[in-house]
């Protein structure tokens, strides 16, 4: 059930990424510290989310709860973490954007199915 709560916290987090990267407000310069401050204070509980989200989906495919291969779970964490700076230093193409934000979404409604059927 744990697992089940992490993933919906992950989509919500995903999505209000996606809200932040749509208001298109980069930093005037990266090296502004109360800019990168700022986005420290909002992405470290989604770390800490991803870190123990990671843990969960991996025990959940070792014992066969869910049908995702390892490696689907390590890469939607990481993909993730590209998407959180991405999303406040807008320095990616919207589709490369838009391509990260699909497959996680892919894994994680096909987690969410899964856990919901048990």
């Amino acid at each position: 059930m744990e697992l089940l709560q992490q993933t919906q916290q992950f989509q919500y987090h995903l999505n209000k990424l996606e809200e932040i990267y749509n208001a298109n407000k980069p930093p005037e310069s990266r090296k502004d510290k109360a800019f990168f401050q700022m986005v420290k204070t909002y992405t470290e509980p989604i770390y800490n989310l991803l870190k123990d989200w990671e843990d969960h989906a991996l025990y959940a495919v070792k014992q066969r709860h869910v049908n995702l291969h390892p490696q689907q779970v390590t890469s939607t964490k990481e993909n993730m973490e590209l998407l959180m700076m991405h999303s406040f230093y807008v320095d990616v193409k919207r589709k490369r954007y838009m391509e990260l934000n699909h497959s996680i979404h892919f894994i994680l409604d096909k987690l969410l199915d899964e856990l919901e059927e048990d």
